[in-house]
């Protein structure tokens, strides 16, 4: 979920407002400085586009709890992006507390203080190990999770529950038709379901994620090592991109195109009947998608490694710069009690394992059960944290899939990728 693909992006593909400046107080953009020393009860929140929603039950309750208010600035995600690298840079800044993209902290690491004080061990039990894990940097914790998601698989229960196509089925493959546990099974019904018009699966060209959720299941890291080594001519990396890409027969044409809501219209219009995608679109299906109500979830398949999804996390963090810490500290460690809030927004996604599993049970979120289990997956890994990740994704990572899906040699791309990737991180 390149980030630019995970969760901001494929909130907007929701009808979440872009660009556009909410405050939960009257002040107006940027909110009121600080003055050195001061002890200011307003805190300016910096969000990216989409990423409001989640938050702004957490600051009315915050309110209630603190009595600090929250400025909420929205920026669309490159505006974002710069607006922290100038801020950051200049060690003047005008807000308290950032919501940063996963891939965004090792580029500013250096300019967010630590928040270890937050991260007790009860904390850690509650919150997915790859998102402990990341929030780490250098020894310390620097952003406490706000949300987080990850692909599952979503298919068509119509489909699957029809009379006809489970004896059709079950006589050429010999097993019960159902949602798929493992990846032959998910070759052996995309291939069933391709005909008349229909496709059994997407092949997402446009965006590496899946592609790297393999890698993860061969028992790999995706593309750097634990030692910021390019591993990503490895056997892992060419087994799972082989396996992508033998999916194409059974997609839509024209598989080097497709991105997120290019797959995300392609089902909701029920030209599939399986798609491997974030989980919080199963909410997300228009009423009046003629698959309304006929979608079913399933956590994402295991390889030799086991489970893996590539989790696609925001982080709240607190500059060094600011002249509020404490009103600051205090609206994350609200944001991380009052976590289960967020699920009620209109993205509808959260942090914490308990606030997930709160809501597993109820009708409408039968897609929650299946996403806890694919982030607790044993392979489940966050994407390197690299400075550089998102020019590796946009330069290399994009360009090679699509490559990949247009037919050419995985052996000989992968190895002018590693070429690519070392020359970029020199």
């Amino acid at each position: 979920m390149s980030s630019r693909t995970t969760i901001s992006r494929i909130a907007a593909l929701g009808g979440l407002s872009t660009a556009v400046l909410l405050a939960a107080t009257a002040c107006g953009a940027g909110g009121p400085a600080a003055t050195p020393g001061s002890a200011a009860s307003t805190v300016n929140v910096l969000v990216e586009a989409g990423g409001h929603a989640e938050l702004t039950g957490i600051a009315e309750q915050c309110k209630k709890d603190t009595g600090v208010d929250v400025n909420f600035v929205e920026l669309p995600y490159d505006g974002m992006f710069n607006r922290l690298s100038s801020e950051f840079s200049s060690g003047n800044v005008s807000f308290d507390v950032a919501a940063l993209d996963s891939v965004w902290l090792p580029s500013f690491k250096d300019a967010v203080q630590p928040i270890d004080e937050l991260f007790t061990d009860d904390a850690k039990k509650d919150i997915f190990p790859a998102l402990v894990k990341e929030a780490n940097v250098d020894g310390h914790f620097i952003g406490m999770p706000a949300w987080t998601n990850s692909e599952i698989i979503l298919y068509r229960k119509d489909l699957f529950e029809d009379a006809k196509n489970k004896a059709d089925f079950k006589t050429k493959y010999g097993y019960d038709l159902a949602a798929p546990t493992t990846w032959k099974q998910y070759q052996d019904i995309s291939e069933f379901f391709t005909k008349d018009g229909m496709y059994g699966t997407d092949v997402k060209g446009g965006v590496e994620t899946e592609w790297l959720a393999h890698v993860l299941q061969a028992g790999s890291p995706m593309v750097l090592d634990a030692n910021n080594n390019v591993v990503i001519d490895n056997a892992a990396h060419k087994e799972a991109l082989d396996f992508y890409t033998s999916l194409a027969k059974s997609a839509p044409p024209g598989a080097a195109q497709v991105d997120w809501a290019a797959a995300q219209n392609l089902f909701n219009q029920g030209k599939t009947a399986m798609t491997r995608f974030w989980a919080h679109a199963y909410r997300q299906i228009p009423k009046d998608s003629p698959v309304a109500g006929k979608v079913g979830a399933a956590p994402m398949i295991g390889g030799t490694a086991g489970v893996a999804g590539v989790p696609g996390p925001w982080y709240l963090s607190v500059p060094k710069a600011t002249k509020n810490s404490d009103a600051a500290k205090k609206f994350v460690k609200c944001a991380y009690d009052h976590n289960d809030l967020g699920i009620e927004s209109s993205l509808g996604l959260a942090a914490r394992i308990s606030a997930f599993e709160k809501y597993q049970d109820k009708p409408g979120y039968e897609s929650f059960k299946p996403l806890i289990e694919t982030l607790k997956g044993q392979a489940t890994a966050t994407r390197p944290a690299t400075a550089k990740w998102q020019q590796i994704v946009d330069t290399v990572l994009v360009p090679l899939l699509q490559k990949a899906v247009a037919g050419g040699d995985s052996t000989a791309l992968l190895a002018d990728a590693k070429k690519q990737i070392q020359d970029l991180l020199k």
